[in-house]
């Protein structure tokens, strides 16, 4: 099945836009960094230190609902053939250049391409149908179990030491 011209240019623009895309494969659904490259998203990843994508195979489908940058809001849903690219070929080399400039925090940004290459996967999500309906419900999943957390109780001294240093103002 072949998209529209306008359904695809609505798939791309969001999607080019967008930070983030969730993408529901066999496994649980994830929000995704990604680069839109040739008509397609791409996303990266299975690696050490990069973002997991359980679910997401070589030949299946997924679900791709890509949300406002601005606003946070579902803009479109679209139905992929996922495909898995080939360390180090054509394609694979113009999708991580433009996935490069998008990685932020990179551990090790000179050899990041030749790591990416070793131990991640490349997936190419390529638009095969556009929803007429966005799905209903938040569609929300529980985080995944982390040992980082935002929130800690406030060191016993603190208080002190910030009112001490409030009368060291004046």
């Amino acid at each position: 099945m072949t998209l529209s011209t306008r359904d695809l240019a609505l798939v791309e623009e969001a999607t080019k836009k967008s930070g983030l895309i969730w993408v529901r494969g066999a496994g649980a659904d994830r929000a995704l960094w990604h680069a839109w490259v040739d008509g397609a998203a791409h996303v990266l990843g299975d690696g050490p230190g990069e973002q997991p994508f359980p679910g997401l195979a070589d030949g299946a489908t997924a679900e791709v609902t890509v949300r406002s940058k601005d606003k946070g809001g579902r803009l479109v849903a679209w139905t992929a053939a996922v495909r898995e690219l080939a360390p180090r070929g054509e394609e694979w080399a113009a999708a991580v250049a433009e996935l490069k400039g998008k990685r932020l925090n990179a551990p090790d940004a000179q050899e990041m391409t030749e790591r990416w290459a070793r131990e991640c996967r490349l997936l190419r999500l390529e638009p095969r149908a556009v929803h007429a309906q966005l799905p209903g419900g938040s569609l929300a999943a529980a985080p995944l179990p982390s040992p980082a957390v935002t929130r800690r109780p406030v060191p016993a001294g603190l208080p002190k030491l910030l009112l001490r240093r409030g009368k060291a103002a004046r």
